[in-house]
This record gives C-alpha cells, structure tokens and sequence, in this order.
C-alpha cells in the first residue's frame, strides 16, 4: 500500500497529493509494526515449532528472515503496485484496498489471544478505516473539482 500510494501521487491532482502522500508514509510505518510483530513472534522458535505452524518452507528458504509474501506464500511483486493514471480508479481501488486490510487485521484479531497482539492489530485496523474515509474525501474533492464550471 505505501509503494502504491507513493507512486500515484505523481498522477493525482494537487489538491489531493497530500493524502497520498501522508497516507502513504503511515502504511511504511504500519509495514513496520507488523514486520516487528512477526519477527517477534517467531525469532525464538524452533525449527520444530515452526514447522508445526506450516512455516517448514519458509524456514528452509530463509531462517528466520523475514520475507514479504501473501498468504498463499507468493512473494511480494512489483504487480501489486496497482496504478491506473485515473484519480477516480485509483482512489477506488485504494479505499477497497483499506477495507480489505481492515477486513484481514478483524480477522488477524479474531485469530489470536494474545491481548497484545490484539491491541496493536486493533490500532492498525482503525487507522486503515481512516485511511479509507480520507480517500473518499479525496475522491469528492476530484468530482467537486471536475463538475466545477470553468470561465476562461
């Protein structure tokens, strides 16, 4: 998300190029907190104990690096760098993707016991529904600029 909202602000209208730019820089900080929170989770476990939580491969590939994939373990690509030139796609396609993270941290949440992890997961999810309405603002600012008679 924050490589995708960094690389379409360059495409965006000025009087929405902050958003992009401020929303973009929290999801490098988010990229952050959830690295530290797996590398947490895992630094200490065995071998043994990775692969009883289906991380064998992973261990194999990488020790205990960690290495951005999906949850299907495809490594991250340049392909998830949705950018279309259209403010009005882009931005739709960027609240659906704030809803999605959203969606995945409530089930993050749902998964786990542990309170701490539960908190900082719950503090990401709400950030993502702020990012999403801060989009949609985005996406009317455009409409409201565009409809906007012009006299030359």
């Amino acid at each position: 998300a924050a490589l995708r909202y960094m690389n379409q602000r360059y495409t965006i209208p000025d009087k929405v190029i902050g958003v992009l730019n401020d929303i973009s820089t929290e999801e490098f900080a988010h990229l952050e907190m959830i690295a530290t929170m797996i590398y947490k989770l895992t630094k200490d476990a065995s071998v043994c104990e990775l692969e009883e939580a289906g991380l064998g491969p992973h261990f194999v590939a990488h020790d205990h690096a960690l290495f951005y994939t999906d949850a299907s373990g495809v490594p991250f690509t340049a392909a998830y760098i949705q950018a279309k030139g259209d403010p009005l796609a882009d931005l739709y396609e960027d609240i659906a993707a704030e809803e999605k993270a959203r969606a995945t941290y409530q089930w993050l949440i749902d998964m786990t016991d542990d309170v701490d992890l539960q908190d900082s997961l719950k503090f990401l999810r709400e950030r993502e529904i702020v990012h999403a309405l801060r989009f949609k603002e985005a996406v009317q600012i455009i409409i409201d600029d565009r409809n906007q008679k012009r006299v030359f």
